[in-house]
């Protein structure tokens, strides 16, 4: 894979893990176009989802320091049942960690079969659709005001999550389609959504590391290191319009763009 190739890959990764349109099925379908052939490259996706993740922590290091310093308090202090009940920040962190449960049981138990997944477009274009649609449903349910994100919900959105680990289902679109589903506000849905990213990204990594460092050592760091912070850049911008769109009720509007993108890729690959 070349520099080039890399930075492309990088800045559409970048562009599409927050937009709900599958960067994982963006990805599998720009190898394919740009004939990228590497059979191991789900080292490579890692990587640039790792890009991703220091954009997310950039934007929400407010709310990341507040969980933590948060929850650290309320073990230190015996008071976690309190501090549920009464601190937004013990409660989302809670729930970060009980959503992050389904994706890392199915991240470890189905690693061959995801990485096998990966390697089909034809299933790719079916699952953009499928995301397509879950994302035009949303334009039914309305939000509650002032419901909150607790531990029940937060595993309901968690086991979204562990279905968007198949390429072509958008894990944002399906976390924030989830919490829109459950009738939470579309600013809190997105919040949680991009939150709930980083013990995922942060775990596929850290499990792919010896990987990368092997491949990293036969293909050359370059393109890794390239793709990342490409993606990274990217994935800024892709956070600060998403939380315009979704602001603006136009959230469902990315469904057509799936069915697009879908079919346009079944006709390619088929």
């Amino acid at each position: 894979m070349s520099i080039f190739q890399a930075f492309i890959l990088g800045l559409l990764q970048g562009l599409t893990e927050f937009l709900p349109v599958s960067s994982s099925g963006h990805l599998v379908l720009g190898q394919y176009l740009l004939e990228v052939k590497n059979p191991e490259m789900l080292s490579f996706d890692v990587f640039v989802h790792f890009g991703t993740l220091i954009s997310v922590c950039i934007i929400f290091r407010n709310d990341i320091g507040q969980i933590i310093l948060s929850l650290w308090n309320a073990v230190r202090t015996n008071s976690m049942r309190t501090a549920y009940e009464t601190n937004e920040y013990v409660r989302l962190g809670l729930a970060i960690v009980v959503a992050s449960i389904p994706a890392a049981f199915i991240g470890l138990m189905y690693r061959d079969q995801i990485a096998e997944a990966f390697r089909d477009p034809k299933l790719v274009s079916v699952n953009l659709v499928v995301t397509g649609l879950l994302l035009f449903l949303t334009r039914f349910p309305k939000a509650v005001e002032g419901k909150r994100i607790g531990l029940v919900t937060g595993f309901i959105i968690g086991i979204a999550q562990s279905v968007a680990i198949l390429p072509g289902i958008s894990r944002s679109g399906s976390t924030i389609s989830t919490a829109l589903y459950l009738r939470i506000s579309p600013r809190l849905a997105a919040r949680f959504s991009f939150l709930l990213s980083i013990p995922v990204i942060a775990g596929a990594a850290l499990l792919e590391s010896k990987t990368v460092i092997r491949q990293g050592m036969e293909m050359g760091f370059g393109p890794f290191i390239v793709g990342m912070l490409a993606a990274a850049l990217m994935g800024y911008v892709a956070i600060k319009i998403l939380l315009r769109i979704i602001e603006s009720g136009r959230f469902s509007w990315f469904a057509f763009y799936c069915f697009a993108i879908g079919i346009a890729g079944l006709l390619i690959v088929s």
